[in-house]
């Protein structure tokens, strides 16, 4: 199996026979699509702000959610929290997560964020997974996909500013969750005014740094940097024309990804 081990994931099962009723009430997306693969989705506050994001994953009797490991015993222990009477179980499974491009291997899901992510499988055991030498932080930065803890801020970050719609992280239709309310106002009444966008860097800048305008005005902050390009949080009413991070120079790629 040509791909590797992603080892700042951690693997959680839920089963239970209410276990889609369950999801279906609390994350931002249709768990109902899981008949059709894997579904991108979130946790948010009932303010509307983000606190994890993860894979739901089809599995026999029950469903994996596929997270970055430091979040897995917060929202295990969140998760637990919403259960209440339902027949749920939730629990930390030692699985590891492979991942790779190309053909995919029996067992496999698509990573449903987008197509250039390729493949995902789970199971017990690191032989499973063979090492590669792809450099996921450049397909990171090339399609604009955020990182926990780097693009995305538990607490902080809005999901629509984080391009979940376009990473097909969320549905506007599938009924009430946890912020839907904040989420849908976002989507309906307002028009967003701020994002992640991918930019083009010369010189030198360390992700974190403040980007600002030729007049000196706070435009945005600089993420995860790849050779020239980077991914920024930007206002997009300043992020026209050449901007600065420190001592380089900031401009807003012409081409933007597409899902």
């Amino acid at each position: 199996m040509a791909g590797e081990i992603d080892r700042n994931r951690a693997v959680l099962r839920i089963s239970g026979t209410d276990r889609e009723s369950f999801l279906q009430g609390l994350v931002t997306n249709d768990v109902r699509r899981l008949t059709n693969g894997a579904v991108y989705a979130a946790l948010l506050t009932p303010q509307g702000k983000y606190l994890a994001d993860f894979l739901l994953v089809p599995a026999p009797e029950s469903i994996l959610l596929d997270v970055r490991a430091d979040l897995a015993e917060g929202l295990l222990r969140r998760l637990s929290m919403y259960r209440l009477r339902a027949d749920v179980s939730i629990e930390k499974t030692d699985w590891i997560v492979c991942r790779g491009l190309g053909p995919a291997p029996a067992g496999s899901v698509q990573d449903p964020r987008h197509a250039a992510l390729g493949w995902r499988s789970y199971g017990p055991a690191p032989e499973t997974c063979d090492p590669s030498a792809i450099d996921w932080t450049a397909l990171r930065v090339e399609h604009v996909i955020p990182e926990t803890g780097v693009e995305l801020r538990p607490d902080e970050s809005y999901i629509l500013e984080s391009g979940f719609e376009r990473l097909h992280g969320v549905d506007f239709r599938k009924g009430c969750y946890v912020g839907q309310e904040v989420t849908a106002r976002m989507k309906h009444k307002t028009d967003l005014k701020k994002g992640l966008f991918r930019v083009h860097v010369t010189g030198e800048a360390e992700p974190g740094t403040e980007i600002t305008t030729a007049e000196g005005k706070p435009a945005g902050v600089l993420h995860t940097r790849a050779g020239d390009r980077a991914i920024a949080f930007l206002r997009l009413d300043r992020a026209d024309g050449e901007m600065s991070a420190g001592s380089a120079r900031v401009t807003l790629d012409a081409r933007m990804p597409q899902s």
